[in-house]
């Protein structure tokens, strides 16, 4: 089976640290991600994909990238539940092997 993604897009915020009850860090980002067409209206759509990267990596992209950063990701397609009102929902998002800071910002 081959599950393999590589996006390039934009931060819609900040980057999210957080670690685990075993210390493991990890960090959580959104990108928006434009797709290679216009829509009915003209529009180009984007799609708004969630990204979680683990370990030493997390580090790095919490403390460089920020919002509105272009960055590029290597990983897969994984799924996981939430709870929303009582509703299960299914969600996806990419488990990130790699991430590349393709603009830096500004110091």
């Amino acid at each position: 089976m081959i599950n393999n993604v590589i996006l390039t897009g934009r931060l819609v915020r900040e980057p999210l640290l957080k670690k685990t009850d075993n210390e493991v860090h990890y960090c959580v980002f959104t990108l928006a991600v434009q797709r290679n067409y216009r829509g009915k209206d003209g529009e180009i759509e984007t799609d708004f994909v969630d990204v979680i990267n683990w370990g030493a990596g997390s580090e790095r992209c919490s403390e460089y990238l920020k919002k509105g950063n272009l960055a590029g990701v290597e990983g897969m397609i994984t799924t996981y539940f939430s709870e929303k009102e009582g509703n299960k929902l299914k969600k996806y998002r990419i488990k990130a092997r790699r991430v590349e800071f393709l603009e830096w910002p500004d110091k």
